[in-house]
């Protein structure tokens, strides 16, 4: 969670949160422009939720832990919602099953747009009026609803994938996923010894970045940019999915027992992206591996996957507002570097799988109540990624920013940058 104060925010601070709040709520909005009610209430996976059901998901948090829990006299737009849509805060009772929320083809897409209307506006309304805690409840509803709208594209692209004439969400552009020239990939030096990690408490930060700590790093050396689609190419031809020296006993039984031989969304020299089917570049990042195909390729390659530690010193001085991120509804596929100096695409572009377990870091405590359960709950039997996607909206990211996954998992827009001892 962020963390709170007992001053009052200024006008200047709640207009700024307003006008985020806003735009946020805007965006996700014309993330589900171009679909039919039936896109928005089909469910592809267990892992995947409908599109509406995110939508409606992020105006469930927002009604209950600020409308009804900090605004006197609040009513439920309609009181059956919570079971529908409460994900798995179990404080808040029970709840509609995860894997059958393809089954709610009710309530409607206009439904649930009317509802979110009522709420945007109870906030914006409310907001002057409440106390920091709530204001800071409506901060951490924002970066809520940004990591759904990188789910929902995810889910889109993975629901979309299902369908055999290959359906595009948008149609590609020139702008969308320019091609670069092929850049090679260098070695530079991380940081050694004592390094401070996790946020040191300057701005909104969700609770499992910290407490911020000193962690040792050895001397090693971080590729300059993520592996490539040629690269990937490569391992295959070289019989990567076929070597079981190369994986992890678990991945190696991950491989076997679904028949893993390519990235998830590739068919030969082609892949599916949210802009239909297209030919693969060579020179974009991979994307759609799991933790376990990372660590296979970084051992076929003779390097390791870099802890999140060495992943943070290095991305530190960097800006975590550049790269290829989210910025509006369109075309969404990782694209090559056009840049080809130090460390390249950090931010942005493809998550990173790091060799580090998802775990809290010392001193870590959940915080009370159910909005305790946002992180901490998950910290078992799950992988480190960094840096963000060409999915996460800009303004989202961070140096100190942990994202989670199993290691089996991969329709998230996942990649994966070497590291090697020195």
């Amino acid at each position: 969670m962020a963390s709170q104060t007992d001053a009052p925010p200024t006008t200047e601070i709640q207009g700024t949160l307003a006008r985020r709040f806003a735009a946020t709520r805007r965006l996700s909005l014309d993330l589900v422009a171009t679909l039919s009610d039936a896109d928005a209430s089909a469910q592809s996976m267990p892992d995947a939720s409908p599109a509406k059901w995110h939508l409606a998901h992020t105006t469930w948090f927002l009604e209950t832990f600020i409308l009804r829990d900090h605004v006197a006299d609040y009513r439920l737009h309609d009181a059956r919602y919570p079971y529908l849509f409460n994900s798995y805060y179990d404080a808040e009772g029970p709840r509609h099953a995860r894997p059958q929320r393809g089954l709610l083809t009710r309530p409607s897409l206009d439904e649930i747009c009317i509802w979110r209307a009522h709420v945007d506006t109870a906030v914006q309304t409310a907001l002057p009026d409440l106390p920091p805690a709530a204001q800071a409840l409506i901060e951490l509803g924002i970066e809520h609803e940004q990591q759904h709208q990188e789910l929902l594209l995810t889910d889109i692209k993975h629901l979309f994938a299902q369908n055999p004439i290959g359906p595009a969400a948008w149609e590609k552009t020139g702008i969308a996923c320019e091609v670069a020239p092929f850049s090679a990939m260098k070695w530079i030096a991380g940081a050694v010894g004592v390094v401070a990690v996790g946020r040191d408490g300057d701005g909104f930060a969700f609770d499992c970045e910290g407490p911020r700590h000193d962690a040792l790093l050895a001397p090693h050396a971080l590729a300059s940019r993520p592996v490539s689609n040629g690269e990937w190419q490569q391992f295959i031809a070289d019989g990567g999915y076929h070597t079981p020296s190369l994986w992890l006993s678990d991945g190696w039984a991950w491989v076997q027992g679904e028949s893993i031989d390519a990235p998830a969304y590739w068919d030969g020299d082609r892949q599916f992206t949210l802009s239909g089917w297209q030919a693969i570049d060579p020179a974009a990042p991979v994307t759609h591996i799991s933790f376990f195909e990372a660590d296979a390729f970084a051992s076929w390659a003779g390097a390791r996957l870099p802890t999140e530690f060495e992943w943070e010193a290095a991305a530190a001085t960097l800006d975590p507002a550049a790269g290829q991120q989210l910025d509006a509804a369109g075309p969404v596929q990782p694209a090559a570097s056009a840049d080809d100096t130090g460390l390249q695409q950090m931010f942005g572009s493809v998550w990173e799988w790091t060799g580090s377990a998802y775990r809290p870091y010392p001193g870590f405590r959940a915080a009370p109540g159910a909005v305790g359960e946002y992180n901490g709950k998950f910290m078992s039997g799950q992988f480190v990624l960094r840096g963000g996607s060409c999915a996460t909206p800009r303004g989202h990211l961070r140096a100190s920013y942990r994202n989670f996954f199993y290691p089996h998992q991969r329709w998230q827009f996942t990649g994966v940058r070497l590291a090697k001892d020195l």
